[in-house]
């Protein structure tokens, strides 16, 4: 298998460091509310790069944290009047909730930067130790220039960056904030504000820098060199760039092997903002949309492509995917039948060959769009000898069609719709939880009608519902 890797700017041959096993660290969502659909595509991308790696016989080590402490959680907090580990906590059930409805499998494990200050405190001390970083009034700094390959990975110069840097210093200088050694050394640890969650350490009571979190968390979970580190293209600098420094310059090792970035996603052609008003939560869109569509509308383009998010382009890859299923179900039928006929000539040898295209397109640096061409002409050759099949041969192809869009996450098969009366009876029961203020179990309710396909609309009448 080859991975573009981000750090050498070319595709490489992936060899792991322990053979059989690999460790990958995906940085997750900041959890200060629902996960929007931007946050969806590395979640889908590299949980299938996961499920790629696990049918070629690999062990995985899959790593996504959440980052349960930060500027926005405390803001979240303050304007709810409630802890800030309420907030957090809340946004990491919803977000497990949008997770599984893309079909996301949970990582192995999900360490939450609050859990693990002990071990970033000793991160710190580490670097302190040994020249990287220094104390000024509680705030702990990284020394940038110590590190000589600072810039490796987004391929920025060390000297340009200072210059872009110069303006914002004279403007620290002049207003006497300026604490830093140099214009570019970054936050490892700062003091508490008035309001703000704390931990002690030996240099203030305050809270991690973001980017000190995922060094850490990935240290404790993987090890100390990391087989894939992976995330959004938008994590490249300064992130992904100061893990790298601060990792390196603590443990004396390399930090990851290789590095994968999924591109950005547009909405409509462009970024989306919420003051454009083209924001939108992955708990909205399965409103509107089954999210296996969504899951397979985001697997439809290479991942490193950016990829725009419009209302025909989500259509089609609608279209596309019940074309598969439509053919999945047909071949379902035959197999009901149970008619015995002859075995059609050569079919092992073809289904072998397509999931032998299948598998090199996933291959080459993970490329779904190929692979789901295969799984087309997959579909056609299948549809072409509907009547030649019988149950025997149409469970061989239906294996190979489930067995290839499981890889991608997307169930081949439609999911059986519920039946009016089994909506309305769940719907019934909802109302029974809300007027009894069993709220939790009424969300349950409403959660388990939106993963269906079921839209509830809450009216002066009373619950109106429609199919999405």
């Amino acid at each position: 298998m080859k991975i573009y890797n981000t750090l050498t700017r070319r595709k490489e041959e992936f060899h792991p460091i322990n053979e059989g096993k690999v460790g990958i660290y995906v940085c997750g969502p900041t959890v200060y509310d629902f996960i929007h659909i931007g946050n969806a595509r590395p979640m889908i991308v590299f949980d299938t790069l996961r499920r790629y790696l696990e049918h070629k016989g690999y062990e995985v080590n899959f790593v996504s944290n959440f980052t349960d402490v930060d500027d926005k959680i405390i803001k979240r907090a303050n304007e709810e009047g409630v802890p800030a580990e309420e907030i957090s906590e809340r946004y990491i059930a919803e977000c497990k909730k949008d997770m599984e409805g893309l079909s996301v499998r949970p990582a192995t494990v999900h360490p939450q930067a609050t859990k693990e200050i002990p071990d970033m405190i000793e991160l710190v001390k580490t670097l302190i130790d040994k020249g990287h970083a220094y104390e000024v009034n509680g705030t702990v700094y990284f020394r940038t220039r110590s590190f000589p390959d600072y810039g490796k990975l987004s391929h920025k110069n060390i000297d340009d960056l200072e210059s872009g840097h110069r303006a914002e210093a004279h403007a620290l200088k002049v207003s006497g904030e300026d604490e830093k050694e140099d214009p570019l050394d970054f936050v490892l640890w700062k003091p508490k504000k008035e309001g703000e969650p704390f931990w002690k350490s030996p240099w203030s009571e305050g809270r991690p820098g973001w980017h000190l979190e995922c060094s850490c968390m990935s240290k404790k979970y993987i090890g100390d060199v990391i087989d894939i580190h992976a995330g959004g293209q938008d994590l490249i600098f300064p992130h992904h760039e100061n893990e790298i420094a601060q990792s390196e310059a603590a443990n004396g090792t390399e930090f990851a092997r290789y590095w994968m970035h999924n591109g950005y996603l547009n909405i409509d052609g462009t970024k989306m903002s919420k003051s454009l008003g083209n924001f939108f939560t992955v708990r909205e869109i399965s409103e509107k949309y089954d999210l296996a569509v969504i899951r397979f509308f985001m697997l439809s383009a290479h991942y490193r492509s950016p990829l725009n998010f419009a209302e025909d382009l989500v259509a089609s890859a609608k279209s596309s995917l019940e074309r598969i299923r439509t053919s999945a179900s047909l071949l379902t039928e035959i197999i009901d039948k149970g008619e015995d006929k002859a075995a059609v000539d050569g079919l092992d040898a073809a289904l072998a060959e397509f999931v032998a295209r299948y598998d090199a397109a996933m291959d080459d640096d993970l490329n779904t769009a190929d692979a789901i061409s295969v799984v087309f002409e997959l579909v056609k050759y299948a549809n072409t000898l509907k009547d030649e099949l019988g149950a025997a041969d149409a469970q061989k192809i239906l294996d190979t069609i489930t067995g290839l869009m499981e890889i991608l996450g997307v169930a081949a098969l439609p999911k059986k719709e519920m039946l009016d009366s089994e909506i309305e009876a769940l719907i019934e029961e909802r109302q029974a939880a809300r007027k009894a203020k069993n709220f939790a179990r009424a969300d349950e309710i409403r959660d388990e009608l939106i993963g269906k396909g079921i839209i509830l609309e809450d009216t002066r009448e009373g619950v109106r519902w429609k199919r999405a």
